[in-house]
Order: C-alpha cells, then structure tokens, then sequence
C-alpha cells in the first residue's frame, strides 16, 4: 500500500503564490510518474502537471509558464509551485503516484484564489 498526504493548499490573491507539497509513503519499491489533478466544481479531475521517473515533465495548456513541477527522488516527494495564480486556479489538487502500474492518489488540497 501506498499512502500520500499532501499539504500546502490555502487561500491566495490573484497573481499570488502557492506551493503544494505531497509526500509517499509505505511499500514503494519506486515509483513512476508523480503528478497532480485538479477538481473545480464538477467532478471531473484534469492533469495539470506531471513527472516522470527520468524527470521529464508535462503540463496543461493552461498552467504552462506559471506552475513547475518538481520532485526529490530521495523523499518520493513531489512538489508543485504555483505562480500568478487566476481564480480560475480555485480547485482541490490531488497529488498521484504510479506504483507498479497502480495509482494511488491523496485526499485533495484546497486552493482557492480571490479576485
């Protein structure tokens, strides 16, 4: 079993910063692609960023040249640094994992940004 626990999320102005932080804990014997989902008020999750185990990253159209992800192999941590926030940023961030083909999520993060 996998567990992962984010932290980092609040409330922000627009143009502010936040950084989420989701740490993995548990059985890991190495873990794939991190990333984080972000869940508005429906109940879709969309990527917004992810990471592989090389490093390579990808991000959603609409977060590139604002939000960074980053990750420490060591802590199989994984980080997302969130620059000039929009109130369209508001959402609950979920943190993922892929385990041996299995993805394991945390239980959310609130980010909510003002106008």
């Amino acid at each position: 079993q996998v567990q992962l626990v984010e932290s980092g999320g609040g409330l922000v102005q627009a143009g502010g910063s936040l950084r989420l932080s989701c740490a993995a804990s548990g059985t890991i014997s190495r873990i794939d692609t991190m990333g984080w989902y972000q869940q508005g008020s429906g109940n879709q999750r969309d990527v917004v960023a992810s990471i592989s185990r090389y490093g390579i990253t990808n991000y959603a159209d609409s977060v590139k040249g604002r939000f960074t992800i980053s990750r420490d192999y060591a802590k199989n941590a994984v980080y997302l640094q969130m620059n000039s926030l929009k109130p369209e940023d508001t959402a609950v961030y979920y943190c993922t994992a892929r385990v041996r083909g299995l993805d394991y999520w945390g239980q959310g993060t609130l980010v909510t940004v003002s106008s």
